[in-house]
C-alpha cells in the first residue's frame, strides 16, 4: 500500500457534516464546529478565509481551501469585518444536532460548500499534524462539472445521495492534500521526503507494509540493496531518527488507534504491532505516549468527547 494511501485512509466524512451557503454580501461566518479539518470550496464567487489569529487567504471558484482545527475560523466577502459584530455562527455537524447554515436562493452570487471531519485516529494525524492553521490549492484540472454536480447533489433529494456526497467529498479533500504537500511552501514531515530517497524510500516503505515483521537496520538496508552503516547514516539524515526508533514510533502510532477498539486485548494489540508480549509493548508505549496502554484506552473516550463539544 501507498504510504499516503495508508495514513488517509481513515480519513472520512460522515453523514451530515457538509452544507451548503448561498451568499449575498455583506456576509461573515463564524465556523464553530471545533473539526480538526474543513474543507471549504467556493462553488460560486469568492471569499476569504480568516483563521484565529492568522493571515486572511482569498478562495476562488476552481480553489479548495483547508482549515485546521479545533479553533473557530471565519468566511467572509471582507477581512476587516470578521472580528465584527455581524459575524454570524454556524456549526454543521451533524452529531451534536447543531444548526445548518440556511440555503437560501440558489443564484446568489457566491455558493459555498464545506465540509468538516473530526479526525480522531492517530494514523492520519501523523501527517496532517504538520499542516499549516489555513491552507488554499488551485485546482490543476477543469473540475467545473464536478462543482456542478456537487451542488446539484447538495441541493436535491436522490438515492444514495449521501453515500454519494461523502465519497466526493473524501476524494476532493484527499486530492487537495496531495497537491499541497507536492507544493515549494509546504513543510511536510520528513520521513515523507524520505519516501523517494533510493535509500531510505525502500526500508520506510518496507515497515509500513509490515510493521509486526522483527526488522533489523541489517534486513531494512538488504530491502534498500546498501549496506547497514550506509542505510542507518542516510535514514537517520533524511528522517531525523534511526530505521528502529521510526519504527517502534509507527508501531506506537497503529497501536493508538488498535487500542480503542474495545474487542482487542492490550495484548492482542502488542501482537499486531510485533510485540511477542503485552509487557515490553506496554513499556514501549508508555515510554513514546507517556501512559500506559489501559489508561489510553480508559481516557480515549472521554477524549473523543472533548473534540466533539461545541466551541463556547
Amino acid at each position: 500500500m501507498d504510504v499516503f494511501d495508508e495514513l488517509l485512509g481513515g480519513v472520512r466524512g460522515k453523514g451530515t457534516v457538509f452544507g451548503r451557503s448561498v451568499l449575498w454580501p455583506p456576509w461573515s461566518l463564524r465556523f464553530t464546529d471545533c473539526a480538526y479539518l474543513t474543507l471549504c470550496v467556493p462553488l460560486r464567487g469568492a471569499g476569504w478565509i480568516v483563521p484565529e489569529g492568522g493571515t486572511p487567504l482569498r478562495v476562488e471558484v476552481g480553489e479548495a481551501a483547508i482549515v485546521r482545527g479545533p479553533a473557530p475560523f471565519v468566511f467572509t466577502d471582507d477581512p476587516e469585518r470578521a472580528a465584527g459584530a455581524a459575524v454570524r455562527d454556524v456549526h454543521w455537524s451533524g452529531e451534536t444536532g447543531g444548526e445548518r447554515v440556511p440555503v437560501g436562493e440558489t443564484d446568489g452570487p457566491t455558493v459555498l460548500m464545506a465540509a468538516v471531519y473530526d479526525v480522531q485516529a492517530a494514523v492520519p494525524q501523523r501527517l496532517l499534524r504538520v499542516l499549516p492553521p489555513a491552507l488554499v490549492v488551485t485546482d490543476e484540472h477543469d473540475c467545473a462539472p464536478l462543482r456542478d454536480y456537487l451542488e446539484a447533489q447538495i441541493a436535491g433529494p436522490g438515492p444514495g445521495r449521501q453515500t454519494v456526497l461523502d465519497r466526493l467529498l473524501d476524494w476532493l479533500l484527499v486530492c487537495t492534500l496531495r497537491d499541497w504537500f507536492d507544493r515549494p511552501e509546504a513543510e511536510p514531515p520528513k520521513w515523507y521526503g524520505a519516501l523517494g530517497d533510493e535509500v531510505a524510500g525502500p526500508a520506510l516503505r518496507a515497515m509500513h507494509e509490515d510493521p509486526a515483521h522483527p526488522w533489523t537496520t541489517a534486513e531494512l538496508a538488504d530491502r534498500a540493496g546498501v549496506s547497514r552503516t550506509t542505510l542507518a547514516k542516510r535514514f537517520t539524515e533524511l528522517v531525523g531518527e534511526s530505521p528502529v526508533a521510526y519504527l517502534t514510533e509507527w508501531r506506537m502510532t497503529l497501536a493508538a488507534d488498535l487500542l480503542v477498539r474495545p474487542e482487542l486485548t492490550v495484548g492482542a494489540v502488542a501482537r499486531r504491532v510485533g510485540y511477542a508480549d503485552a509487557f515490553g509493548f506496554s513499556a514501549a508505549f508508555k515510554r513514546l505516549r507517556g501512559e500506559s496502554p489501559s489508561a489510553y484506552r480508559r481516557d480515549a473516550p472521554d477524549a473523543r468527547r472533548n473534540q466533539e463539544a461545541p466551541a463556547g
